[in-house]
């Protein structure tokens, strides 16, 4: 297997390429690691490669705060330098600093 590692790290916001939503990256998959019923919802000529990085988002768009599964080839950092609105950040990270959220420390049971 062809090991790629990821463009974006956690804490770090992106954008969709797409579709108009930006989020914030806390989890990494290296490859697809979904359901073949959620895969197979994509529209064919834009589903990506099951291949490469897929990304867990707290994303934000006009609307609403919702959690995203994203392919690497369908995001771009996010340049604005805005903190994501999703009300979920502050549970896992502890600040936003120049672009970035810095993950809380890890609680053991």
């Amino acid at each position: 297997m062809n090991s790629r590692l990821a463009k974006f790290a956690i804490g770090q916001v992106v954008r969709h390429r797409i579709f108009p939503f930006r989020g914030v990256v806390f989890d990494v998959d290296p490859v697809f690691a979904n359901t073949e019923e959620w895969w197979q919802s994509i529209p064919e000529d834009i589903r990506p490669t099951k291949d490469q990085p897929f990304y867990h988002l707290l994303a934000e768009n006009e609307d609403n705060s919702y959690v995203a599964y994203v392919s690497e080839q369908n995001l771009l950092p996010d340049d604005s330098g805005e903190p994501v609105g999703h009300p979920q950040t502050a549970v896992i990270f502890e600040s936003f600093d120049h672009g970035l959220y810095k993950l809380r420390p890890r609680i053991s049971h």
